[in-house]
């Protein structure tokens, strides 16, 4: 008996050894919205940076929609247990930068937790384009680019051919034409869009240089107005809403519910975020193209850039120094030209580093793939200007549900285009001086 326990104990004495190691690993909350293959490839991330050293573990936690992953992080934060990482959408970053200056602030800003974690990091490394949206005035990252995305042109290359089509549509003239023969092709449909108030209003903006809200469309101030209720975009909205009554527009949806109505060969012609591509490439059963988003020749200088969509990652405030070098290292995982790229190549989502894209680019993949780097171009198709460099305002997600409720009266023929935008413009100040009142510093 005494010869048993002698052999038990020294496995005994491994076994607690073994389950300390595994109780002294740090655990990194990682709250996000990303459902379906996205979110598969999400736990692959964690699963593959977990398994690389043992020192941290990421737990990813599926918490919804966008809305509802910014909604349960601010909530968790108010209760004294939020996540250390917390995925917030574009239209949110306005709102978690104006918490950096609060009596308690919600955030910590990346540039502090890397410097901070003695983690060898350079913000230098993110393609301008996309890391100059998640910075403050003085440059400094406040949260990592993670999945950034932007409007690309989709198109059925089998309908195309049977219309007589030779190449895709440059510009909004050309659309409706494609959508014209298309229709008399047999397609129960010409044109779909998703994403309506980003795309149709606020890339097509940038992507003609015209001012979507005053003070740099929001990045130099709180006491910005919002103005796209501006000649283009009237005139814009009203040739859709001709097309809807001419059946050669299909509106499906605020979000990304369109896609399927291409990608099941009922529309010929969809305007979505390329990171859409995945999902076409999955459920298509017919050759696709994707090209550049198109625009209106007589606007001078047309086209400039587009800009993003998407989401980064902010860091909760709050956390032990353990577990900010825990994010760290992750965020360090994450920027890694090898996955950085991989993302970029599986997703559809920009590359966030300049090594990732360059990676992308000697591997042959776009020439595998064409089409896949449409949206880096249309990012990089011009220096971006004070008016094309993005949207940066408060309770934008209370104004994009604004500008989807008037665009949706236009579609069903309830209201005109310039009443309709007149009418978003009016009712988004309302929202942006909310905001503003707000979030006044302290005196």
């Amino acid at each position: 008996m005494k010869a048993r326990l002698r052999g038990i104990a020294p496995a005994f004495g491994l076994y607690l050894f073994a389950a300390g190691s595994a109780l002294a690993q740090t655990e990194i909350q990682f709250w996000h919205a990303m459902s379906g293959a996205l979110g598969d490839r999400v736990a692959d991330l964690a699963k593959r940076f977990n398994g690389e050293q043992k020192e941290f573990r990421v737990v990813p936690v599926f918490k919804g929609s966008y809305d509802d992953t910014m909604n349960a992080g601010i909530a968790a934060f108010r209760a004294k247990n939020p996540p250390h990482i917390l995925q917030v959408y574009e239209v949110g970053t306005a709102t978690m930068m104006a918490t950096r200056d609060a009596a308690r602030p919600v955030i910590k800003p990346v540039y502090e937790v890397m410097a901070q974690s003695g983690v060898r990091w350079d913000p230098n490394q993110y393609v301008p384009a996309v890391a100059s949206y998640y910075t403050d005035r003085s440059g400094k990252m406040l949260s990592l680019p993670f999945n950034s995305s932007t409007p690309v042109f989709f198109y059925n290359k089998d309908v195309f051919k049977k219309a007589g089509i030779a190449n895709p549509p440059k510009t909004w003239t050309e659309v409706q034409e494609a959508a014209q023969k298309s229709k008399a092709a047999g397609a129960a449909c010409g044109f779909t869009t998703g994403w309506q108030s980003w795309i149709m209003l606020e890339n097509m903006s940038a992507w003609h240089n015209q001012e979507f809200a005053t003070r740099s469309n929001g990045f130099e101030g709180l006491d910005a107005k919002l103005s796209f209720n501006s000649l283009m975009l009237v005139r814009h909205v009203s040739r859709m809403s001709s097309w809807v009554k001419g059946e050669l527009f299909t509106y499906a949806g605020r979000r990304n519910e369109p896609e399927a109505k291409f990608f099941n060969g009922e529309c010929a012609m969809l305007t979505s975020s390329s990171a859409a591509y995945a999902s076409i490439k999955k459920n298509a059963k017919f050759d696709f193209g994707v090209a550049k988003l198109p625009y209106y020749e007589e606007e001078t200088g047309a086209p400039y850039n587009t800009i993003i969509g998407g989401a980064s990652l902010w860091v909760m405030a709050g956390s032990k120094p353990a577990e900010y070098k825990g994010v760290a290292k992750f965020f360090e995982f994450l920027s890694s030209p090898v996955i950085a790229a991989e993302w970029h190549q599986e997703t559809g989502y920009l590359p966030i580093t300049n090594a990732a894209y360059l990676a992308t680019q000697k591997s042959g993949f776009y020439d595998r793939n064409p089409g896949t780097d449409i949206s880096v171009l249309q990012m990089n198709a011009k220096k971006p200007t004070s008016l094309s460099k993005g949207v940066r305002l408060g309770n934008f997600v209370q104004v994009r549900a604004i500008i989807d409720d008037e665009l949706e009266a236009v579609w069903a023929g309830k209201k005109a285009p310039k009443e309709a935008l007149d009418e978003a413009v009016k009712r988004g100040n309302e929202q942006l001086r909310r905001f503003e009142q707000a979030n006044k510093p302290a005196k």
